[in-house]
């Protein structure tokens, strides 16, 4: 199945809350799309665990940020991916190796891999490339569409917060 394939149900469940998603690639610096991108799915009601090795030992997002994937102690469902294309089966066995109960691995914008696409399938974990969970949480609420962005979804009801 492609991205393109995926339907609104099966985004919705990824992005059920409540739940906690691993950033991979985590910025400090707020004009970087992985620190907006987070800090948007914080402020959603999602924990979110920024993973970077320069970084780690720091606070992003009301956690500490951790060097690698094995160093999560706690159940993580959603991996969010910042990180490019050519890194990613590696980062994709890793997590499943060390995250047990990933329900989804999630590539950003532009980031893909036919690779980590078979893992996953192979391990019954959800899978979405070349997307934005920020962007496909903002059409699903149809937030994008009160800034008058096309959306597809009509309705005579204020979204809900």
């Amino acid at each position: 199945m492609t991205d393109n394939a995926l339907d609104d149900a099966v985004l919705r469940r990824l992005l059920a809350r409540p739940a906690t998603v691993a950033c991979v690639g985590a910025s400090p610096d707020p004009v970087r799309p992985s620190h907006f991108v987070a800090r948007y799915l914080q402020r959603r009601g999602y924990r979110v665990i920024a993973v970077h090795p320069r970084h780690a030992g720091t606070e992003m997002f009301g956690t500490t940020c951790v060097a690698d994937l094995t160093a999560i102690s706690e159940p993580v469902d959603l991996l969010d991916v910042f990180r490019r294309s050519e890194a990613v089966p590696a980062l994709v066995e890793e997590a499943l190796a060390a995250l047990p109960g990933l329900r989804g691995v999630w590539l950003q914008l532009g980031v893909t891999s036919p690779e980590a696409r078979a893992m996953c399938a192979a391990a019954g974990v959800a899978f979405v490339e070349d997307r934005c969970p920020k962007i496909e949480l903002q059409r699903l609420s149809r937030e994008l569409g009160m800034a008058g962005i096309a959306t597809g979804a009509l309705s005579s009801r204020l979204p809900r917060t």
